[in-house]
């Protein structure tokens, strides 16, 4: 019986000490001494330290302990040793070639009836087990890392951003799209985009649109879309689909807002029109009275022609008048096209005096009856543009009088307060017909037979009001004379003086 109890201690030990973990006994003494009292021999296989120096006592743990492990391992060591509770803990190790070894410990205490106490369980490396925790936390990490990045680039983007689902229906939408829109997440989410935003002369081009992301094509096109007030918007949608195992999951659409650049296209276009009608009136207005002229002086070449002379200078100094006044307008718009906006006080009776002063020499400049009214406080604008515009209204009305009435009559009320400066310029002349009042502002635009000057007038008048921030509106009818009603900005904080 003792040869077969030894053979069976025997297998039990061959057991022990081929298990995969180092068994263990660590006892502490009643006088308070303490050491480990039994390992297996797996120790020096998975610990990498010799049994018989740990069990010689002469190995302190603090030793083999990993310094930035030691202080957490002591205090949970000896508070289990005075409670007399089980100890589990993990941490770090150094085996005898000072390398770093990944350990778990877990024993449960047995006290003894001669007052020792006996802690046993079993020591597992773990290192495998802590490289993994170790790449799958470097995982998650990255992961964060990148969802954090993707949620913060999705949500802070001024670009507005919709993901939809593979139905094509919305899943989340940025705060550039809100914006963009005016609609939010929470009216959109789960529902077709297209019943929102896309026009509905467009809505099969929507349905084509999600069609052809979802058949794994990556689309750019140029349309319009509706905002949540009906204000129509020209963008750019950026169309791509999100896959996953070769199946398409979602769909993303960027919206790039051009109305800005597709105005500045289209003012780039009626500017190029005007500029090409421009040159061609230029060279023809500038050609036609310099034609006259050398055609008199050619006439007044001619062997045998007896004219008078001074009726020839005469047309002459009319035409190069005539010129002169119209090389004047393409300058004075010129300059109002270049020329920054200066403010300063603004002394309505000087300029509109001085102006009729500088157009006496105009026929029937001496035959106006002028009544002006100007009340408010100080206004400030820029003075060169508003000479400009009383120039050319002034020059307008003396131009387009009745030629059966003696009196040309112009009323010019100025009314300033501390924010605007309200100007009504009334003239009695020959009017302009419905058909034509939508067009005077036109450049070179001409409404009357009775006209001889550049057409280039009312058109600087509207870009010098423009330029000032101001609006402008007329009403006229035929034959019973023009009004016209402007409205500017009082810059009394900008002066410069």
């Amino acid at each position: 019986m003792n040869t077969e109890k030894r053979i069976q201690t025997l297998s039990m030990q061959q057991i022990i000490d081929n298990l995969p973990v180092v068994v263990f006994e660590y006892t502490v003494k009643p006088d308070g001494s303490r050491d480990f009292t039994y390992l297996s021999a797996s120790c020096e296989k998975i610990l990498g330290m010799k049994r018989e120096l740990l069990l010689s006592g002469s190995y302190p743990m603090k030793v083999f302990i990993h310094t930035d492990d030691w202080i957490e391992f002591e205090q949970q060591f000896d508070r289990v040793i005075a409670e007399v509770t089980p100890f589990k803990w993990e941490g770090r190790v150094f085996n005898a070639n000072s390398e770093t070894i990944w350990i778990e410990a877990s024993c449960e205490p047995v006290q003894l009836p001669d007052g020792r106490i006996t802690w046993s369980g079993v020591i597992s490396d773990i290192g495998e087990r802590k490289e993994l925790e170790k790449k799958k936390h470097e995982a998650d990490t990255r992961y964060r890392e990148a969802a954090t990045l993707f949620s913060e680039l999705f949500n802070n983007s001024p670009m507005a951003i919709v993901l939809l689902d593979s139905e094509g229906n919305v899943k989340q939408v940025n705060r550039g799209f809100e914006l963009l829109f005016g609609y939010t997440i929470t009216e959109l989410r789960g529902n077709s985009l297209n019943q929102f935003i896309v026009p509905q002369e467009l809505e099969s081009e929507g349905n084509d649109l999600n069609s052809l992301i979802s058949a794994e094509q990556v689309v750019k096109i140029e349309t319009t879309r509706l905002r949540r007030d009906d204000e129509s918007v020209s963008v750019i949608i950026y169309g791509l689909p999100i896959h996953l195992e070769d199946k398409t999951i979602g769909i993303f659409g960027v919206y790039v807002d051009i109305t800005d650049q597709k105005k500045i296209e289209e003012e780039l276009k009626i500017r190029n029109s005007e500029l090409d009608n421009f040159v061609y009136k230029v060279s023809h207005d500038l050609r036609a009275p310099l034609s006259s002229v050398l055609g008199l002086v050619n006439l007044a070449k001619m062997p045998g022609n007896d004219d008078n002379l001074s009726e020839y200078v005469k047309i002459i100094g009319d035409k190069v008048r005539q010129l002169d006044h119209f090389i004047s307008d393409v300058l004075s718009h010129s300059k109002n096209l270049k020329m920054d906006v200066k403010t300063g006080a603004i002394d309505f009776d000087s300029i509109i005096r001085k102006t009729f002063q500088d157009l006496n020499y105009m026929h029937g400049a001496d035959h106006v009856d002028l009544n002006l009214q100007i009340t408010g406080p100080v206004f400030h604008s820029d003075p060169w543009r508003i000479g400009e515009i009383f120039r050319n209204l002034i020059s307008n009305a003396i131009k387009y009088r009745k030629i059966r009435d003696e009196v040309c009559s112009v009323s010019i009320q100025v009314a300033v307060t501390a924010d605007t400066a309200s100007i009504e310029f009334k003239d009695n002349g020959i009017g302009i017909s419905p058909e034509n009042l939508n067009r005077i502002f036109e450049m070179f635009y001409r409404a009357s037979e009775q006209s001889e000057g550049s057409g280039l007038g009312l058109y600087i008048v509207r870009n010098a009001v423009e330029k000032l921030g101001g609006q402008l509106t007329v009403a006229s009818k035929p034959g019973a004379g023009t009004t016209f009603q402007i409205t500017l900005p009082n810059k009394a904080d900008h002066s410069l003086y």
